[in-house]
């Protein structure tokens, strides 16, 4: 028999704080909620709360300001997970020309929220920071001796204030013990996922991803970049239609010779074109759009690796999986298996 909420009688829920304070990064918050939220579509059970110091709504870094359900002191006395997502102090603003990412104040300045986090930590059987909440959990001495990590623009400034704290700058997030800490913005999508794959298993998780549109586990580490991401948007309207056709079918002809007779320019001018406008050669850009192309095949289908190879453009599985290698450091095999779990250690929790 079930609950109105669908899960069966008796079971307990999964008492789940934010710890908001003014400023916080909204991405920081909303990311994981709606993980949580569409966990509980497919069977999970959270009960999550949103607490600032004195109940009042907290502003954002995005606009918008969030509506709380509880203050400090009406937080429940047992938590099962407590988060603390990244921000900056309240009078905190960005001057174009002055200051760049890595000279944004980071909230270990934020005296409220680390009276929240001492008083909440004792109570809570894990602890999640996102993003630059890893600062808050550093500054009370949760870190300390502990792997960590937080945005790879704040990664040299976590390492040098608090070296008790083991950095790995790479990771989407780590886990150690109790604490799981991720890096920056959108990786609490991956941290909020490892945690309901803890709870509840990864095809829970794996639902969530799907639905989510996301990678279950993302290959690589904060340093990926896409081959859209990679290069500059070319001045050209030619060279535009060339790449489009590149990524609209890798699998076809794309060598210099070909590419420079569809722009009706010398292969050496093509190259000079690519250079200037895309920011790497022709051959390179065409490998990242079949690597990315592979990519996709082998996360959201069941075709075999020979068929993505063939499809990808790179002939055979033996090319397709040096390119892999050489550009992501696994296999497609493993990179494929990544969507069947976040990474998380399970046994550790």
């Amino acid at each position: 028999m079930a609950d109105d909420s669908g899960h069966p009688d008796g079971e307990t829920p999964r008492t789940v704080v934010f710890a908001l304070y003014d400023k916080v990064t909204l991405q920081d918050v909303a990311a994981p909620l709606e993980i949580f939220a569409r966990a509980n579509d497919f069977g999970a059970h959270y009960r999550v709360l949103l607490v600032s110091p004195t109940g009042d709504s907290v502003a954002t870094t995005a606009y918008a300001s969030l509506h709380v359900d509880l203050s400090l002191a009406e937080a429940p006395e047992e938590i099962d997970t407590l988060i603390v997502p990244g921000g900056v102090p309240a009078d905190f603003t960005f001057t174009p020309g002055e200051h760049d990412i890595p000279e944004e104040t980071t909230p270990d300045a934020v005296e409220p929220a680390l009276a929240m986090v001492r008083a909440l930590a004792p109570r809570s059987r894990r602890i999640a920071s996102v993003c630059t909440g890893a600062f808050v959990l550093a500054a009370v001495g949760l870190l300390d001796d502990r792997r960590a990590t937080t945005h790879w623009a704040h990664c040299q400034a976590l390492a040098r204030r608090y070296p008790r704290v083991k950095v790995d700058p790479d990771s989407l997030f780590v886990q150690d013990g109790p604490f799981i800490t991720g890096a920056g913005i959108s990786a609490g999508i991956d941290l909020a996922l490892a945690l309901v794959e803890t709870d509840y298993g990864p095809a829970v998780a794996r639902r969530v991803a799907r639905w989510m549109v996301v990678f279950l586990q993302r290959p690589g580490g904060q340093a990926q970049f896409s081959v859209w991401a990679q290069s500059a948007l070319p001045v050209s309207t030619g060279l535009r239609e060339i790449l489009d056709a590149i990524v609209a079918d890798p699998g076809a002809d794309h060598s210099v010779a070909v590419l420079a007779a569809q722009a009706a320019v010398s292969e050496r001018h093509l190259a000079r074109m690519f250079g200037d406008q895309v920011g790497m050669t022709p051959a390179r850009f065409v490998e990242q759009a079949r690597l990315e192309a592979a990519k996709v095949m082998l996360a959201t289908g069941d075709h075999s690796q020979e068929a993505i190879a063939r499809r990808a453009g790179f002939g055979g599985p033996d090319t397709m999986r040096r390119t892999f290698r050489r550009n992501l450091g696994v296999s497609p095999g493993t990179y494929r298996s990544r969507f069947r779990t976040t990474g998380v250690d399970r046994s550790a929790s």
